[in-house]
């Protein structure tokens, strides 16, 4: 006991020491464009460092590598301390005190924030204000003798300072752009976030991006016309910065951001996706621009997102066991795939889903319906029939002749470290469509925290919106597969469900659901958490262990090779060559580090893998099938009463939402709303009006 109350201090403890470095980072970043930095910081910084080993990677390394990767492996260890610390604590008062931070306000171009977002998003643009002024003003005071040394007229030597430092600025947002879509980062779990949640700042993080070095390649293109030095374009300068490998990285960044324009990445989401694979030469070409000491104040944004997505690939190169698939009478499909009792994964969790035999580049996230307590070893997603590959997936799977084995990989599950529903007196969840899935899944966590803990459970009430009567079996989902312990308490559960596109129910009957038994082969894997149980403690591993070796391997690089170049002859080292080594170093020391811990957590899995595969072979099909039949569930035996009797069915209208919403009079009421933009935008209006202060906005949609 005295252990379990220390872990919360522990975490608060590291929670500081992150913040702490963290601002010290920041500091960093706002002093760099300064003379304060140049004329004293700096030559304390390069004594401090001089070394024979680094270079001048040595302090830029120390000042801007090393404090966010020390963070990230702090919260590796908070994240693992938090899995054995699971809290059901109630809103404090401080907690409702600072409820306005989180109340949420729609913003033209932004879309829907919250006063916390926007605070630290305004921050964020006047630090990158604050970055362009000071650099631009501390370049501007060797104007006068730079146009005297070159013959240039005064304001043409100040538009060079200033397409420079719009350059500098687009490397600020730059830096922070591949955070947010590191999915397994340790970073974003201790800020409470999500990858899925995360997307939008990614998204706004981008566009200032590719805006900046736009308007930083168009005004060097304008200086060098104006000043006859076109042929500076083709110029590959191999000691000082390459323009033409700058120019290949904006050519590729800018067929990047034209395909993320909301209309071409909805109608067309394959040529999204495709050209979204050109980060990978927009990234090197940077590399190879600027070189890689300037790159090295954004490695370490670079540095989490390549581990992650190497461990994503590693993962991926499994071929999952697909069980079956259940076909509901509204074009939903729902995959039920096999998975290790010793994955977990919390509500709201979504996964990514390949199947080579439609497209082998695709992956395609969807929420996970299931609940890892209540079928510890069923996985299962719901993917509604619309685009394309959906469509494709939907066919091969429902056909007549459909088959009896699919080949699929997957990516996750990605989600919440915590989730704390239990701090509300009333859970309102608003759902539209295929969004309902993640209300099952946090209603099926519900329903387990009923059946094993005395906590009081709050009421729910969901209301569903659907355009036909055929949607309405999605509801049937909500009851678990498998019987949970009679001894479980009551929960209050209400569901409205609105019917927009019909004004009555409809006389013919509806299509039963369809089971489809799959036959895995002996070579498909139940799906497994990629690093074990320990998952955080091995990413910590990964990321101290891979950096080392990357130090290690640089510091021999640079004694041996480099140093004598550079200080033996009257040439330096190249610095294609100089980034293309760096590079080579980073990948080499995350795949040994990555594919050694994998490796690892394999082979401790393989024995549990081998009894989940006997268990299914012995299975028949007539226990297949009495698993996915209702009508073969002891409903007596769960905490719920069958649904269609908590089901109110509403025709020919839509939820009246305003008036639902400030009915309520709980002082802590969680609204969770999951489906179209346009749901999502009308919810959080009435949840940031002044006289619904009990109301607590969530919105848990991936359709960004």
């Amino acid at each position: 006991m005295a252990s379990s109350g220390l872990i919360p201090l522990i975490r608060g403890a590291i929670l500081l020491l992150a913040l702490v470095v963290f601002l010290g980072n920041i500091m960093m970043w706002i002093i760099m464009p300064t003379d304060t930095y140049y004329n004293d910081w700096l030559p304390h910084i390069l004594a401090a460092t001089n070394s024979t080993f680094f270079g001048i990677q040595g302090p830029i390394m120390l000042d801007f590598t090393l404090p966010i990767m020390f963070i990230a492996v702090l919260g590796c260890i908070y994240l693992h301390l938090g899995k054995r610390n699971t809290s059901f604590t109630r809103s404090s008062e401080r907690d409702r005190e600072l409820g306005f931070m989180k109340r949420p306000m729609i913003l033209k171009g932004l879309g829907i924030v919250t006063v916390i977002e926007l605070t630290l998003f305004t921050m964020f643009v006047a630090l990158c204000g604050w970055y362009f002024a000071e650099f631009l003003s501390y370049l501007f005071k060797e104007v006068p003798p730079r146009s005297m040394a070159r013959g240039e007229k005064l304001w043409e030597t100040k538009l060079d300072r200033v397409a420079l430092v719009t350059g500098l600025a687009g490397n600020l947002c730059l830096t922070f752009l591949f955070y947010p879509v590191t999915r397994g980062s340790s970073i974003l779990p201790m800020l409470g976030l999500t990858s899925e949640a995360s997307i939008k700042y990614h998204i706004w993080l981008g566009n200032m991006t590719m805006a900046l070095f736009t308007a930083h390649g168009i005004l060097y293109i304008i200086y060098w016309a104006i000043t006859n030095r076109l042929s500076e374009m083709l110029k590959w300068d191999d000691h000082f910065i390459s323009n033409v490998a700058g120019e290949i990285s904006l050519l590729c960044g800018l067929a990047l951001w034209v395909t993320t324009y909301p209309k071409i990445r909805r109608k067309m989401f394959e040529l999204f996706l495709y050209a979204h694979y050109l980060y990978i030469l927009f990234i090197v070409f940077f590399v190879f621009h600027i070189g890689i000491g300037l790159t090295c104040i954004m490695l370490p944004g670079f540095y989490l997102f390549m581990i992650d997505r190497y461990l994503r690939f590693l993962q991926s190169r499994q071929k999952v066991r697909l069980v079956s698939a259940r076909i509901l009478p509204c074009e939903i499909l729902e995959l039920n795939f096999s998975k290790s009792q010793g994955l977990d994964y919390n509500p709201t969790s979504t996964i990514y889903v390949n199947v080579p035999t439609i497209s082998k580049l695709q992956w395609h996230p969807f929420t996970i319906s299931s609940n890892s307590n209540l079928e510890p070893e069923r996985l299962s997603v719901l993917i509604k029939c619309e685009g394309s590959w959906t469509k494709k997936l939907y066919d091969m799977i429902s056909s007549p002749t459909s088959i009896d084995h699919l080949q699929v990989s997957v990516e996750g599950p990605y989600g919440p470290a915590t989730t704390n529903f239990l701090r509300h007196d009333t859970l309102v969840m608003i759902s539209g469509g295929s969004g309902i899935a993640p209300m099952i899944s946090i209603i099926k966590e519900l329903i387990f925290i009923s059946s094993t803990s005395k906590h009081k459970i709050p009421k729910i009430m969901l209301i569903s919106a659907f355009k036909n009567t055929s949607y309405l079996s999605t509801l049937d989902l909500i009851l678990p597969t498998s019987a949970t312990s009679s001894n479980s308490g009551n929960l209050d559960l209400q569901i409205e469900a609105y019917i927009t596109r019909e004004k009555g129910h409809p006389n013919e009957k509806q299509e039963p659901l369809r089971t489809i038994l799959f036959k895995p082969k002996a070579s498909d894997s139940p799906i497994s958490p990629t690093l074990g149980p320990s998952s955080w403690l091995f990413l910590a591993a990964i990321i101290s262990s891979s950096f080392i070796i990357f130090l290690i391997l640089l510091g021999i690089f640079t004694q041996y090779i480099i140093y004598p170049i550079d200080h033996n002859t009257s040439k330096l080292y190249s610095y294609a060559k100089k980034a293309s080594m760096n590079m080579l170093f980073i990948c080499f020391s995350i795949v040994i580090a990555a594919s050694g811990a994998f490796l690892w957590n394999k082979k401790q899995n393989a024995m549990e893998e081998k009894q989940i595969q006997d268990m299914e072979e012995l299975a028949n099909k007539k226990t297949l099938n009495s698993l996915f039949d209702k009508d073969d569930v002891e409903l007596e035996s769960l905490p719920l009463e069958p649904v269609t009797k908590a089901i109110n069915v509403h025709y020919g209208q839509r939820p009246n939402l305003k008036r639902i919403l400030l009915e309520i009079r709980e002082s802590k009421a969680g609204v969770l709303v999951s489906g179209p933009k346009k749901m999502r935008e009308d919810v959080a209006a009435i949840c940031s009006r002044g006289k619904t202060n009990n109301l607590h906005f969530e919105s848990i949609s991936f359709t960004w």
